[in-house]
């Protein structure tokens, strides 16, 4: 017995005693700080199930949640030049771009994937706000761009899902530059008589808000998702008054005409489906079997 006491059984206690294991078995809500077993977050989408506090999805995670039987195909994006501009703050942007590459495993802030939703073609460009705050730079750009594009060839409708602080300051205005890009390529949208909603996670600033995130046919928010192009307290300085204390959450602008609903994650499929049955279905748009 001597092999199990010395080799089998401290290896069974460091793996039960792991504080890794024990991280990636409970997830604390930001919201009511409620420990959640990880596989009940997964299944409820990242959705507390005590509050209901949404919490950020990845790309890869939103696709198969909304996409008919999870079924989806990634969109490639082409590769660019990191840092034409040579940019430097505490650290160069080329190593912080490499940084957060190798923490996140992710290329860029933004993934595009095709698909069908209640049997109506789709493509649906998803921010991923662990990659630098979700912020908008060149690649984000052309991300949308290759989402519209691929919309209008595929004769399908076009969903956004921003998730972002802004546009991406070590970019400069090469990152500004992609305000008036994504709004001429979500209009190629329109002009193809294609739909065009966006849903809006939390949080939506910025920059972005300032583009193609408010420019959908509809537009759709998630609970709680805080919505706007400057922040809280810049806001408050400036008029030198009080907010609301729900002011820029989605349910407020939903209040004040600027959002059409508030869905949760666990309705957003057949929410889409509905509209698209509407839209695309008047239009005589084949559905696929």
């Amino acid at each position: 017995m001597n092999w199990i006491t010395n080799s089998v059984l401290p290896k069974i206690k460091a793996w039960v005693q792991s504080d890794d294991m024990l991280e990636n078995l409970w997830v604390k809500c930001s919201a009511c700080n409620q420990m959640i077993f990880h596989r009940e977050f997964e299944i409820a989408n990242n959705c507390c199930t005590t509050c209901g506090h949404h919490a950020p999805l990845a790309p890869e995670q939103r696709f198969d949640m909304t996409f008919d039987n999870g079924k989806f195909e990634t969109i490639a994006l082409p590769a660019i030049k990191d840092d034409p501009l040579k940019f430097r703050d505490s650290k160069k942007y080329s190593d912080r771009l490499r940084d957060t590459r190798n923490k996140t495993g992710l290329n860029d802030a933004i993934a595009v994937a095709a698909g069908k939703i209640n049997g109506f073609p789709c493509v649906m460009a998803a921010f991923d706000f662990r990659f630098m705050g979700g912020s908008m730079g060149r690649m984000v750009g052309n991300g949308i761009i290759a989402a519209a594009n691929e919309a209008v060839a595929r004769n399908a409708a076009l969903i956004t899902v921003p998730s972002t602080g802004g546009a991406r300051m070590q970019e400069g205005v090469l990152s500004l530059m992609q305000l008036p890009r994504t709004i001429v390529a979500v209009e190629k949208v329109r002009d193809a008589g294609l739909p065009y909603f966006v849903l809006l996670a939390h949080p939506t600033t910025g920059g972005v808000t300032a583009s193609f995130a408010m420019l959908g046919d509809i537009q759709i928010a998630e609970p709680g998702a805080i919505i706007g192009f400057a922040g809280r307290r810049v806001i408050e300085e400036t008029v030198r008054e009080k907010l609301p204390e729900d002011f820029q959450t989605a349910e407020y602008l939903m209040d004040h005409g600027m959002v059409d609903a508030v869905v949760a994650r666990s309705e957003q499929a057949a929410y889409f489906g509905k509209i698209l049955d509407f839209l695309m279905g008047s239009k005589g748009t084949v559905k696929a079997a």
